[in-house]
C-alpha cells in the first residue's frame, strides 16, 4: 500500500496562493462578461459631406440572445445605446446562437432602439445557421432596416452617405457586387458586414469605412488564443486601415462556446464622422 505524506507548509501555502488567484481570475471574468464599455472613436473620411460633420452612430454587434445571454443584459445594451443619442445605429449580425426560439424576443427588444435617422442591420453566421428569413421578418417588424445584399442612402441637408449592406461571408452569402450596383458613388460609402475579412474586397471597391464584428475581440484575451485567432482575423478589434478603407470591428455584446470574457469586455461603439483634410492639411 502506497502511503501518504502531509504536504509540506510551504506547498500548501504555494497551493492556497494559486488557487485563490485562479479564484479571482474566474470572478473577473464572470463579472467582465456583463460590463458594457461605450468606446468612443472618431473617424476622419474624405469626401464627407459637410452636413455629415459630427454624424454619429451607435455600433452594436454580436448580441447572442440565448440562456446565457438574457433579456434583462440585452434590454440593459438597448438603454445604454439609446442614451447616446446617435444619428444612426447599425447592427452586424449574430443577433441569437442556435435556437430560433430566442428570435421574437431579441427582435422585439432591438426594437426599442432609437436613432434620428434609423436603424440598420445586416445578418450573421449563426443567425443562418439558425432562421435567417425568420429573423429578417421580426427585425423588419421592429422598423429594422436588414440589408440583404442591398444598399440604401442616410440623408441629411440635401446631401447623403451610401450604406451597403451584406450578407455574411462564413456561409458564403455574400455579394458586395450586388450590393454595390447602381449605388451613387459621389459620396461616400460606409459598409455593414459581419466578417470582417471583406476588408480586401471593400477596399478594391473603394468603400470608405467598413463596420463589422464577429471575432468578438478574441473573448479570452490571453497572448496565445490571440495569436491563434489573428490566423483567421488578421484584425479582432478596433480600427484599422487598408488601403483606402478604414474598418472598424466591435468586440460584440454576447459571447459563443462558453459564456466568459477575459480581459475584453463587451463594447458598444460611438463614432463620429468628421471630414478629413484636404491633402498637405492636418488632423
Amino acid at each position: 500500500m502506497m502511503s501518504l505524506r502531509r504536504p509540506k507548509p510551504w506547498r500548501r501555502g504555494v497551493t492556497r496562493r494559486v488557487a485563490r488567484t485562479l479564484l479571482e481570475l474566474a470572478r473577473q471574468a464572470v463579472d467582465e462578461t456583463r460590463d458594457i464599455e461605450i468606446v468612443r472613436e472618431r473617424v476622419w473620411l474624405s469626401g464627407l459631406p459637410e452636413s455629415f460633420e459630427g454624424f454619429t452612430l451607435v455600433h452594436l454587434s454580436d448580441i447572442h440572445h440565448s440562456a446565457f445571454v438574457d433579456a434583462d443584459y440585452i434590454a440593459h445594451a438597448v438603454a445604454l445605446a439609446n442614451r447616446l443619442a446617435p444619428d444612426a445605429i447599425v447592427l452586424t449580425g449574430d443577433y441569437v446562437s442556435h435556437s430560433r426560439a430566442y428570435i421574437g424576443g431579441v427582435a422585439e427588444l432591438l426594437g426599442d432602439l432609437c436613432a434620428r435617422v434609423g436603424v440598420y442591420a445586416v445578418l450573421g453566421n449563426h443567425d443562418f445557421w439558425t432562421g435567417p428569413e425568420a429573423l429578417t421578418r421580426a427585425l423588419r417588424r421592429r422598423g429594422i432596416e436588414v440589408l440583404r445584399n442591398a444598399h440604401t442612402y442616410v440623408r441629411r441637408g440635401g446631401e447623403a452617405l451610401g450604406l451597403v449592406g451584406i450578407d455574411d461571408l462564413t456561409v458564403g452569402e455574400d455579394d458586395l457586387l450586388a450590393a454595390l450596383r447602381g449605388l451613387d458613388r459621389r459620396w461616400p460609402t460606409l459598409l455593414l458586414s459581419h466578417h470582417p475579412n471583406i476588408l480586401w474586397s471593400a477596399a478594391h471597391a473603394r468603400v470608405a469605412l467598413v463596420l463589422a464584428g464577429h471575432t468578438h475581440g478574441g473573448q479570452i484575451n490571453i497572448p496565445s488564443w490571440r495569436r491563434r485567432l489573428r490566423r483567421y482575423w488578421p484584425l479582432l478589434r478596433g480600427h484599422g486601415r487598408y488601403g483606402p478603407t478604414q474598418i472598424y470591428v466591435n468586440r460584440g455584446l454576447g459571447t459563443v462556446l462558453i459564456p466568459v470574457r477575459y480581459r475584453c469586455r463587451p463594447e458598444i461603439t460611438l463614432l463620429e464622422l468628421r471630414r478629413a483634410p484636404e491633402a498637405g492639411g492636418s488632423v
